[in-house]
Parts: C-alpha cells; structure tokens; sequence
C-alpha cells in the first residue's frame, strides 16, 4: 500500500534552541571563568614578554664582548706615511676567532671602501653618512644565511687632519647560537616554575571559591530544613555581609506571605461565620415547614426560607467579588480606556427598579462633558453597584440617592450621595473593614460591600472619602457623601506642536 504526501509522518524538528536569560547559570562557575579566564590569556603574554625580556639579558653581555674586541682591532689599525697598516697578529687573529660555539668574523676597511684584513664578504653599515669616529655600534644582519651580530666603529687615522677626516672601517660579526642557548636558559628558568605553580594556583583558586561560597549552602539546608508552615525571618547576622540584602529581602517576603496567609486564614474564618447563620436560617425554616400541616404556616416558612437562600446567595456573590477584586494585576497594567459617565449611568439604570422597591429617588448627574480613565470596566461597575446598593439599603423610604460625576484639572470625582442616617466620623475608617458593621444598624448586609469597594478603588489608584451629604437638611438625618478620586492621566502630546529646540 503507497502512502499519500497528505498521510506522510511529518518531519522531525528539532527544539528551539533555550534563549540565553532562560539558560541557568552557576555563580560557582561565573565566577571561576572571570578569575580562570583572563589568567588564561595573560599566561602566553607572559611568556612572550618574557622571551623579549630573556633576549633583551642575553644580549647585553655578548654585545659587550663584541664591543671590546671592535675597540682592541680598532687600537691596531693605524696609517704610516699614507699606508694603513693593521698590528693584528696571526695569534691573536686566532683567538679573535676562539669560539666553539659561534662563528666569528671582522673586518676593516680603509677610506675608501678598500679591503685591509679579514673577511670580504661582510655586509656593510647603512648609515656611512653619520660616520663619526671613536662610537661603537650595533646592528643585525646575515652572513652566508645565517643570522649575526654585529659590532662596527669608524677609525680616525690622521688625528692632524680635522677638515677631511680619513676614517677606517673596523667591524666584528658573531653568530647569535650562544645568544640563542642563555635566552631559552632563563625561560626555561623563569616558565617551568610555572607549570608546578599555575596548577597549584587553580587548586587554590577553586578552593577559595568553594570556601567563599559554602555560607549559601549552609543557608540552602537551613531553609531546606524548615517546616512549610514555618515563615519566620531568617537571622541575617548568620550570613555574609554580601547576602545580607538578599536575606532582608527574603524576610520582607515573608513577612508580606505571613500576612497574605493570615488574612487569608481570617477571611476564611469570618467568611465561614457568616455562612453559618443563613445556613442555620435555611435548615430551621426548613424543618419547621416540615412539621407544620396549615398552609398558611407552611408558606411563612417557605418565605423565610427564600429570604435566608437570597441573603446566602448575596453573601457568596459578595465573597466571590472581594476574592476577584484582590487577584486582579497590580495598578497600572491590564487597564483599559473606560468612560465613567457613561459607566455610571448603565450602573444606575440597573438599580431603577430597586429604588422602586424600596420607594427611593434614584437619580444621576452626567460630567459636563465625557471623562476617561484608565481602568477595568467590570470592577469599576462592581465598585459602583455596591455603592449603589449600601445606598439604598440605609436610606429610609422617601429619601433620596443621587450617583455624580464630575472632574476638574487634575481628577474625575465619582460620587454617591444619599439621605440616609449617615456614618459617624469615627467609624468612618473601620466601615472599610470585612464583615465590619455598625452596631444598632437593622439594614440587612454582610459587611462586605465597601470592602469590596476600597480593593477596587486601590487597584484603580483612586482614594475613597466619606463625608456628610452636604444637600441634607437639618432636622433630617445627616446622610452620607461617597466620593472617589481618581487621577487623571497625562494628556498625551500634541502632533501638531513643534519639538523643543536645545541649544
């Protein structure tokens, strides 16, 4: 049977090659490359520099040597009655020549380039120009190939002639094989100590390292031989002064786990407590329309029990907005451009009927004009139904609940007035607190409502007061004023307008 192209196994491709911030790295290994690698390197300088160093030694007694043999030949030559003669004998042109090493060679010239003594064939100086007499100097050349040092001076024969110098050519060559031997000599003295010493330094190297960084392992087993329920600061005196910010910034993470997990554990025990008594409601109104035979005894049960159900329902809703509005990102992400008015004026069009209800003048006042902030269009109308209805449930029939916005230069102001009994200044702040509630309040709540409203308006970077409504009537009760400032967001530039100009 043939198998289709469309059937064909796919071929295999390889993975993706790990991005370099993705790939973990060894602070052990870190650091050892960074010590490891520039003395790598700076090793075959070293030997390099060496080497010209060594040449530089083994130069300079050798050189000497050919110095004084150019001075003793250049003592010898003298000129007689026009005639240049040399007093160079056949023994000491012999140990001139002494050598069971390198070959040596010399020569002298007479004024005019002619051949006196020695070898013939003797590379000449390039700077015959700038001859002077009396100076000994060096140069390298070849003879027959081979590389030599050489050693030449210019002789004054006639010392009465000051005009026309006549100037003799005196010149000493030596190969470089003795050179060559005291050069590898001291290498060979100063580079071998380093093989035994280069080991025994990365031996040192390696120990230090792992000595220097043995206090994070002691800190890894201690945190590692800690109980998962165990969040209490870590000593920093126990640890190198280096890790000591690190161990600060662990324990200021604990300490912010610590209360997460406290509040967390709070939250659940309260939010059990108050599951406790609508549940409790339920089950008695239940067993009591279980027991009960009239009609009209069993519908009054049946009643409570709907009330009990819708004030459990009301609750977990509540519990559930609180828990979304304290996992959502940090201010300044996830936020979207929302039109408040247009906001507000949705939200308040969803408690009509329930102002009905509870016979209370629900109204709105729109901005002058449209205001946008930054923010999460669910939560924000989550923030204003509970402002809603907290209004609502205090405000006695015939009174009245007004939602404004408004915004000036620097903030849009979103507010919910009512004429109800109002919150004493003193209570003001606690009122934010979870299952907090005014004692001698016979509205029916939770306690969860402006808590939910606080974490919204924190997430949203704006500030919650609560003030007397200033509109209400003395006789009258005080009622409440809840205003919300949020920030206005930098204007964004104008295309239009020109780049500023420095200079």
């Amino acid at each position: 049977m043939t198998t289709t192209p469309e059937a064909a196994e796919p071929a295999y491709q390889p993975p993706a090659p790990e991005a370099d911030e993705d790939i973990q790295h060894s602070l052990f290994g870190e650091i050892l490359d960074w010590m490891l690698a520039p003395l790598l390197l700076l090793w075959p300088m070293s030997i390099a520099i060496t080497y010209l160093v060594a040449k530089s030694i083994a130069n300079q007694p050798f050189d000497h040597a050919l110095e004084d043999s150019v001075t003793v030949l250049a003592q010898q030559v003298r000129a007689v009655d026009g005639k240049i003669l040399q007093g160079l004998s056949g023994s000491a042109r012999d140990i001139l020549r002494a050598d069971d090493i390198d070959n040596v060679y010399f020569q002298i010239q007479g004024p005019r380039g002619e051949h006196i003594d020695g070898d013939r064939d003797m590379p000449q100086p390039q700077d015959e120009d700038d001859a002077s007499a009396g100076t000994v100097r060096f140069r390298n050349d070849s003879m027959h190939g081979t590389p030599v040092r050489i050693a030449y001076a210019w002789v004054q024969l006639d010392r009465t002639r000051t005009d026309q110098p006549q100037l003799a050519l005196v010149q000493v060559a030596e190969t470089l094989e003795k050179r060559a031997q005291l050069a590898n000599a001291i290498i060979k003295g100063v580079i071998l100590p380093q093989f035994i010493v280069l080991p025994i330094v990365l031996a040192l190297v390696w120990f230090a390292l792992a000595r220097g960084l043995s206090p994070l392992a002691a800190l890894q087993e201690r945190i590692r031989a800690r109980s998962s329920d165990d969040l209490s600061p870590i000593a920093p005196r126990q640890v190198p002064e280096e890790i000591t910010p690190l161990v600060r910034s662990l324990n200021e993470m604990l300490a912010r786990l610590s209360l997460t997990i406290d509040m967390q554990k709070r939250f659940i025990a309260d939010a059990a407590h108050q599951m406790r008594t609508p549940l409790a409601g339920m089950r008695m109104q239940s067993e009591l329309a279980l027991r009960q035979t009239d009609q009209d005894e069993i519908h009054r049960s049946l009643q409570q029990l709907a009330k009990s159900s819708e004030a459990a329902t009301r609750l977990v809703n509540q519990l559930l907005a609180l828990a979304r509005a304290e996992n959502q990102p940090q201010r300044g992400t996830a936020l979207l451009p929302v039109d408040l008015g247009e906001l507000a004026r949705s939200a308040v069009q969803d408690w009509v009927q329930a102002s009905f209800a509870h016979r209370i003048d629900l109204g709105y006042e729109p901005p002058a004009a449209p205001v946008a902030i930054p923010g999460n269009p669910t939560m924000l109308r989550e923030l204003l139904s509970n402002l809603i209805d907290n209004a609502l449930r205090y405000t006695p029939a015939g009174g009245s609940v007004t939602v404004r916005v408004r915004s000036d230069a620097e903030h849009v102001y979103l507010e919910v007035e009512d004429t109800g009994p109002g919150i004493a200044p003193a209570e003001r702040e606690r009122v934010f607190e979870r299952f907090y509630r005014i004692l001698g309040n016979t509205a029916e709540g939770s306690g969860l409502g402006l808590a939910i409203v606080r974490e919204i308006a924190q997430q949203h970077g704006a500030e919650v007061d609560i003030f007397s409504n200033p509109r209400a009537q003395p006789p009258k009760l005080p009622g409440a004023l809840f205003r919300l400032s949020f920030p206005l967001p930098p204007a964004p530039p104008d295309e239009d307008s020109e780049p500023p100009h420095y200079g």
